[in-house]
Formats: structure tokens, sequence, C-alpha cells
């Protein structure tokens, strides 16, 4: 594994924290998120839409 800068890998553990944060805050308050999962987004959560089919138009914008 490649060693990372001390100041990188701080700011790496910083963002991982974050995500991980927000993640719980949002399970505990019952709302969903939306995560990266496979090659595509998937929405997590007890309050998800059923139809996770996300519209053509935001898949074009990550084209971009």
């Amino acid at each position: 594994m490649t060693q990372l800068a001390p100041d990188t890998q701080k700011m790496l553990d910083s963002l991982r924290s974050a995500v991980s944060e927000t993640l719980e805050r949002k399970r505990r308050l019952g709302q969903y998120a939306v995560i990266w999962q496979d090659g595509k987004p998937v929405l997590v959560g007890e309050d998800a839409p059923k139809d996770q089919e996300i519209s053509s138009e935001h898949q074009d914008r990550e084209a971009y």
C-alpha cells in the first residue's frame, strides 16, 4: 500500500469522519441517503423511495 503524506492522511481521515457522521445523523433522523455502489447511485434507508431508479437527467449531469 502506498504511504500518504501526513497532511494528506489527515485530510482523508477528516473526510471519512465527516461522511460517517453525516450518514449516522441521517439514519437517526430517518432520512434516506444516496450512496455510490457497484458503479451506480443507490438510495438507502427506511424512507428511501421504492422506485430507486435515478432519473437519466441526474445521470447525465454525472457525465460532465
